[in-house]
């Protein structure tokens, strides 16, 4: 349904969703409109060319600059997207909503206020009217002069913010002061990072941010846990959910004690909104996995990336923009989408040592970050031949968040957030000593390959969302279960959000069968149901798990996580491993506070647990 349109109780049937881009997206590097046209129409290249007509009447009648126009085709329709101004973007949400419709000669979206689709003037009229109650004339004014002076800006429904953190100042946009009074001398920026993938997003994101801490800098982040700020542990919790969207970011960024930010930056904000920033100074992505198919016409792995690299718009001129060498996708689609790129890699591996990755990015004369011989090696480019300075960060069994060198993908991580901290200006050595520190506190990094000993009992805690991310976890798993030389059973808790369809929830359960556990708990997530009944999503896992192999009574219902923890570990018993993937904010805190309990009281398995409240 359309912003502007949210009065009404349905879309048309010919579209599905309209809304504001109101930063770098998808589409433009500028802020604009898309709309998500469906039904048979949606991919006639007739009524696209007829849009186009639509719009560019549209926006000529308004006296609107020419926009840039873009249809994306998918699997489930088109997106529909143009360039608008930045003080009318609700009108331009109808703007595309009747180009769309008149397009293809659907009347049945109208409302009192709705550009009448089957008479043009009077639908320019109603424009026009809705184009000037939006106007805010002084506000374009002060968006030219920020950028003619290069000072970041942040815009929402509310506020204009020129400058970032420190060095930023914020006015109502019923308030906003002329050009010139504004204080353009003392606004500036402060050093500001985008970190986006499918997988290890909030673990880069908060090494990352420890390691301008530990530079000196009262650093925020953002991220799925929310914001936090900073200049040594422990942090303050500005709020509590899950904040890696722009809203977030603009939050962080307008605050006058923050002196650099790093803001974990999702699929979902980028598809609804775009970037909250236009310009930053180091843009990371982790890898492309497979997750959230199906939704604003996201279906492939190739479509996936493009829109993880989207925060390459804003690095795409002066900043740097750091990519996992080993993920195909990101080579694919990344080698050309910034002026300056630095690559990690956590293969351990001889960059072109392997036939299939003979020409491999890490080996280019940029930046780049490497384990190699179970190291870590930070080469500092000189951008044009492989002779910059080589710099060893330390033994990657040492590193706490490793796992003793088996958690790959936080190998990845470090690598990552280790090269991005190079890039902002951070030494060597504080690089190294916080690699050499970070994870050994649950505090560090809570809900990430957290785990905690119960005498031979092991239990790991972590957010593992995807298949992906449960393969991972679920091998580490099994290292150190072999590690232990213990013969116990495997228990685990199972659930996964509402809004993934049913293909990529047997997926995640295919990734737990696989591993042959003796009980799994299937949940539901609190806040994630998306429109899904109690228990609909586990009744798909457990049909799944029993196709794979199964037994049913190695299957059990118990919706509420923090239930389904206290069932496992009553289940367990000496020598057993349990898996724990938590995603509610609640329930993980909750079950992370009683296993503290419980490893402070030298519980074993067997015994009573304390009672609830």
């Amino acid at each position: 349904m359309s912003e502007a349109q949210g009065r009404l109780p349905t879309p048309a049937p010919c579209f599905e969703d309209s809304r504001r881009q109101t930063g770098p997206n998808l589409y433009f590097a500028r802020p604009g409109v898309v709309l998500e046209a469906l039904g048979p129409r949606a991919g006639d290249a007739d009524a696209h060319a007829r849009w186009r007509e639509h719009v560019l009447r549209a926006c000529a009648a308004l006296a609107w600059p020419a926009p840039e126009l873009r249809v994306r085709e998918h699997a489930s329709g088109a997106a529909l997207a143009f360039t608008a101004p930045e003080d009318r973007l609700l009108a331009a949400t109808e703007v595309n909503e009747w180009a769309w419709c008149a397009a293809v000669d659907d009347r049945s979206f109208h409302a009192p206020g709705f550009p009448l689709v089957a008479d043009e003037a009077r639908a320019f009229d109603t424009l026009r009217r809705a184009a000037a109650a939006e106007a805010n004339p002084a506000l374009l004014a002060l968006l030219a002069a920020a950028e003619a002076r290069e000072v970041p800006a942040l815009l929402d429904d509310d506020a204009l913010s020129l400058g970032l953190g420190m060095h930023g100042r914020t006015w109502t946009l019923d308030a906003l002061p002329a050009v010139d009074d504004v204080p353009w001398d003392a606004l500036g920026r402060v050093p500001t990072v985008l970190v986006t993938g499918s997988n290890g997003k909030t673990t880069t994101t908060r090494l990352l941010a420890a390691m301008l801490r530990a530079h000196g800098l009262r650093t925020a982040h953002s991220c799925t846990d929310g914001l936090l700020i900073g200049r040594r542990a422990p942090l303050e919790v500005l709020d509590s959910g899950d904040y890696s969207g722009p809203g977030g970011a603009r939050q962080l960024l307008r605050r006058d004690d923050v002196q650099a930010a790093v803001l974990e930056t999702a699929r979902g904000g980028i598809l609804r909104r775009g970037l909250a920033l236009r310009r930053a100074d180091v843009a990371v992505v982790t890898n492309i996995s497979a997750d959230h198919f199906g939704e604003y016409g996201i279906h492939t792995l190739d479509d996936l990336a493009t829109v993880k690299l989207t925060v390459a718009r804003a690095v795409a001129e002066r900043g740097w923009l750091v990519l996992n060498a080993a993920d195909p996708l990101l080579r694919a689609h990344g080698a050309q989408a910034a002026a300056r790129i630095a690559w990690f890699d956590a293969r351990g591996i001889r960059p072109g040592s392997d036939p299939d990755t003979a020409d491999d990015p890490a080996d280019a004369p940029a930046p780049r970050c490497l384990h190699l011989g179970g190291r870590l090696w930070l080469h500092v480019g000189d951008g044009g031949t492989h002779e910059g300075s080589v710099h060893d960060l330390g033994a990657i069994a040492d590193m706490p968040l490793t796992l003793g060198g088996s958690a790959g993908y936080n190998i990845a991580n470090a690598a990552a957030a280790a090269l991005a901290a190079h890039l902002l200006g951070v030494s060597v050595d504080t690089i190294a000593e916080t690699l050499a520190v970070f994870g050994r506190d649950h505090a560090d990094n809570p809900g990430r390959l957290q785990r905690w000993r119960f005498g031979d009992l092991r239990v790991f805690l972590d957010y593992a969302h995807n298949p992906e991310g449960l393969d991972g976890l679920l091998a580490i798993v099994a290292d150190a279960h072999r590690d232990g030389s213990a013969e116990g059973r495997l228990g685990m808790i199972l659930g996964q959000a509402g809004n993934r369809g049913d293909a990529e929830i047997r997926d995640l359960a295919a990734a737990a069968a696989a591993y042959r556990p003796d009980l799994v708990l299937l949940k539901d997530i609190d806040g994630y149901m998306r429109g899904r009944a109690a228990g609909e999503v586990a009744a798909v896992i457990a049909d799944e798990l029993q196709r794979r192999g199964l037994p049913p009574d190695a299957i059990r219902p118990c919706l509420r996580e923090q239930d389904a923890a206290r069932e496992l570990l009553q289940w367990a018993q000496d020598g057993d491993t349990l898996v724990m993937p938590l995603h509610g904010y609640a329930a993980r805190d909750e079950v992370a506070a009683l296993l503290d309990a419980l490893e402070a009281a030298d519980w074993r398995a067997g015994e009573l647990l304390p009672s609830v409240g």
